[in-house]
C-alpha cells in the first residue's frame, strides 16, 4: 500500500499535514516479504516547508485532491489516476517531494490522459472497466400451454385470474428501453389490463354474464379464435359495503427509492381520499421488525391517515412475514360482518429476514383467508422485485396483484376501479370447456399457464380458484384447430379411433360445451352454469366487434415477446393495425398506451429478430 501526501497548511504558524491513503491493492502472483509489509503498511507522513503554502497553492491541491479518483495498475500494484467519467483529464503538477515518491508507471499514466496527448497503445489497460448494476428480480418460470389434440384431452380446466401486474410491469421495462424477460409476460395479465364491453348482469343476482364470439385467428385465418368473456355485476358506489383496511407497507431499506415508498405514499392518499366514515383504515409497517403505526381509524379522519402516511421513512432489513402477521391480526380485531377486510400489502416484494419461504408464508395466507380476510399486493420499484412472490400471495390470499409503476397506474387501481380491486362479487370461480372432437380436431388455450386445473377439480368446491371483483371483465382466448383443417400441428394417429362419427348426434353442431362454476362471496356450494358452442356463432374476421379484435391483438403482443411459437409471420406491424382496427372508444386513453408500447417494443427488438419473421 503506498501514500501521496499532500501538505496543506492553515493561516496560522502550525503546519497541518493531512494523509490520503490509497486503497490496499493485492497483486496478482506476487508475494511481498513479511518485512516490507509490516512496513509498506503504516502511512507515511512528510513535512514540506511552510514557506511553500501560499493560498494559490493551497487552493491547488485542494483542487487536485477532488478531481483524482485512484485505481491500480494491475501488473504493479501502484495506484494511477483515473478521472471521473465525463470530467475532462487535469494535468496534476506534483511537488518536488512527491513527484521523488510517483512511480513512473502512475507518472506515464497520468499524463497519458492530459488534454492532447496520444496514447500509446497497452496504456488504456490501466483503466477500470465500468461496473453492470445488479439485477435481483424474481420471476416464475412459465411454460406456454401445449397444442392438445381432443381425441386425447377434450376438457380444458382453469382458474380465472384478474392480476394485472404483468402489464404494467413489461411497461415499466418497455419504456426505460428493454425488452422484458419471457417469464415476465403473462399474457392473460395483458389481456385483462383492459376492460371489454361485454353486455353486464342487471343485478346482484347473478353476480356477472358470460359473452362469447368465435371467428378466423388474426395471425392464422385457417383456426379460429374462442373469446370467452365474463363481466362482474357493479353495484352503485354509494352502495359499496364498509371497509375494513389494513395498509401493510415495506419500510424496508430497499425501499428508499423515488419510484417505491414515495410513490407508495401517493398511491395510498389517492386511495385515502376515496374512503368515507363507515370505512376504517389501520396502518401496519415492517423492515427489521413490524409495528402499528396508525390504530384503525374512520376513513372521513384523512388529516390523521395521511399523517401518518407523510412520516413513513425507509431503512433497515425486510421481516415481511412479521409485518403480515401482524396486519392480519389487526384486521381481525375490526373484522366487519358483511363487510370488504382486506390486508393491501404494498412493497417490492424483498423479504431477506424472518420467514422468507413461499410455503410458509402462503400457509400463513391460506388461513386467514378461510376467515375471510383477502390479501391484495400491489408491487413497487425495480432491481429487486419479486413478482413471483407477490403473484403467489395474492393468488392465495383470494385478492389481486398489481404492480405500480406510475402514479396513474395508481389511480387506476385503487380509485377509477377501487369496487373491483375491494368488493368480491364471486369466489373460485372456474371454466371448463369441453371440444367436440367431430368438430374440433386442436386447441389451445392462451395464457393462464398458472392457473390449470385438473379436471376432476372444477365439481371439488374444496379447490381453490379466483376472484372476480365488483364490475371486472375477465377474457380468456383458445385458438381452435378443426376437423380437416390443414392449419393442424399434430398429425392424427393411424390407428386412433374415428372421431367423425360424433357428427351424427345432437350435439354434432357444437364445437364445445361451456361450464362455469362460481360461489356467493363467503358461500359454501358452488352454483353451474352451462353454455353450448356451436358452428353457427362463427363470424367472418370482418363482422368482429372492437373488442375481440382488440384482446387478440393484446394476446398476439404477449406471445410475441414471449417468443411468438405459435404466430407464424405475424409480427409486430400486424399486430398494431389489428389493435387500431379494435381501440374503440378508448375514453382513458389505455388502448392508444398499448399502441405506443408495441411501437416500442419494436424498437427494441433486434434487427435479426426482426428480419426472421
Amino acid at each position: 500500500m503506498s501514500a501521496l501526501v499532500r501538505p496543506v497548511f492553515a493561516a496560522g504558524r502550525q503546519a497541518v499535514v493531512v494523509v490520503i491513503v490509497a486503497a490496499t491493492v493485492f497483486v496478482v502472483g506476487c508475494a511481498r516479504p513479511e518485512a516490507d509489509r509490516s512496513a509498506s503498511d503504516s502511512p507515511a507522513v512528510t513535512h514540506a516547508n511552510p514557506a511553500d503554502a501560499t493560498p494559490d497553492k493551497i487552493e491547488e491541491a485542494k483542487a487536485a485532491v477532488r478531481d483524482r479518483n485512484l485505481a491500480a495498475d494491475p501488473e504493479s500494484g501502484d495506484e494511477i489516476v483515473q478521472h471521473p467519467a465525463g470530467k475532462p483529464a487535469v494535468p496534476y503538477a506534483a511537488t518536488s517531494t512527491e513527484a521523488e515518491s510517483i512511480p513512473a508507471t502512475r507518472r506515464d499514466a497520468t499524463a497519458a490522459m492530459a488534454p492532447g496527448h496520444q496514447v500509446a497503445s497497452g496504456q488504456l489497460a490501466y483503466l477500470r472497466p465500468p461496473a453492470e448494476p445488479t439485477d435481483r428480480e424474481n420471476y416464475g418460470h412459465v411454460e406456454d400451454n401445449p397444442v392438445r389434440l381432443t381425441v386425447e384431452s377434450p376438457v380444458s380446466t382453469f382458474s380465472i385470474d384478474v392480476d394485472t401486474a404483468s402489464y404494467s410491469n413489461v411497461r415499466r421495462m418497455l419504456n426505460s428501453g428493454r425488452l422484458p424477460p419471457e417469464d415476465a409476460v403473462r399474457v392473460e395479465e395483458l389481456i385483462n389490463y383492459f376492460s371489454y364491453d361485454y353486455p353486464a348482469p342487471n343485478d346482484g343476482d347473478a353476480p356477472f354474464s358470460i359473452d362469447t364470439e368465435i371467428a378466423p385467428a388474426p395471425w392464422n385465418p385457417d383456426a379460429l379464435l374462442l373469446q370467452v368473456g365474463i363481466k362482474g355485476y357493479e353495484p352503485a358506489r354509494a352502495a359499496r359495503p364498509a371497509a375494513n383496511l389494513v395498509f401493510l407497507v415495506d419500510v424496508s431499506g430497499s425501499m428508499q427509492s423515488p419510484d417505491k415508498l414515495p410513490l407508495l405514499k401517493n398511491a395510498f392518499r389517492l386511495l385515502t381520499n376515496t374512503l368515507n366514515e363507515d370505512d376504517s383504515v389501520a396502518m401496519v409497517v415492517y423492515a427489521g421488525a413490524s409495528g402499528l403505526v396508525l390504530e384503525a381509524t374512520p376513513g372521513n379522519r384523512k388529516a390523521e391517515i395521511l399523517g401518518a402516511l407523510d412520516r413513513l421513512e425507509a431503512g433497515g432489513s425486510t421481516n415481511g412475514a412479521s409485518g403480515i402477521r401482524l396486519a392480519y391480526l389487526v384486521a381481525r380485531e375490526h373484522f366487519i360482518e358483511g363487510g370488504i377486510n382486506r390486508v393491501l400489502l404494498a412493497t417490492d416484494g424483498d423479504f431477506n429476514v424472518g420467514t422468507v419461504s413461499h410455503e410458509a408464508l402462503v400457509d400463513l395466507i391460506e388461513t386467514n383467508r378461510d376467515q375471510g380476510i383477502a390479501l391484495t399486493t400491489l408491487g413497487f420499484g425495480q432491481g429487486n422485485y419479486n413478482d413471483h412472490l407477490l403473484e403467489q400471495l395474492a393468488d392465495n390470499g383470494n385478492g389481486n396483484c398489481a404492480y405500480i409503476d406510475t402514479l396513474n397506474e395508481a389511480r387506476k387501481v385503487l380509485v377509477e376501479e377501487l369496487a373491483s380491486t375491494l368488493q368480491t362479487i364471486a369466489s373460485d370461480v372456474k371454466v371448463q370447456i369441453e371440444f367436440n372432437p367431430a368438430r374440433v380436431a386442436e386447441y389451445r388455450l392462451i395464457g393462464y399457464e398458472n392457473r390449470i386445473l385438473r379436471r376432476e377439480d372444477f365439481n371439488n368446491d374444496r379447490i381453490d380458484a379466483g376472484e372476480i371483483g365488483a364490475g371486472h371483465t375477465v377474457t380468456a382466448l383458445y385458438e381452435l384447430k378443426l376437423v380437416g383443417s390443414d392449419a393442424r400441428l399434430v398429425d392424427p394417429l393411424r390407428y386412433g379411433r374415428d372421431a367423425v362419427s360424433a357428427k351424427d348426434t345432437a350435439a354434432g353442431a357444437e364445437l364445445a360445451f361451456l361450464r362455469l362454476r362460481y360461489k356467493a362471496p363467503g358461500g359454501g356450494a358452488s352454483k353451474l352454469i352451462e353454455r353450448p358452442l356451436v358452428a353457427e356463432d362463427v363470424r367472418r374476421a370482418a363482422d368482429t366487434s372492437d373488442d375481440f379484435r382488440f384482446a387478440a391483438a393484446v394476446a398476439a403482443f404477449g406471445q410475441i415477446l414471449r417468443g411468438g411459437d405459435y404466430l407464424g409471420q405475424f409480427d409486430l406491424d400486424d399486430t398494431a393495425d389489428l389493435a387500431r382496427g379494435g381501440r374503440g372508444a378508448d375514453f382513458h386513453g389505455y388502448r392508444g398506451e398499448f399502441l405506443s408500447l408495441v411501437g416500442l417494443a419494436q424498437t427494441l427488438r433486434p434487427a435479426d429478430q426482426v428480419a426472421s419473421r
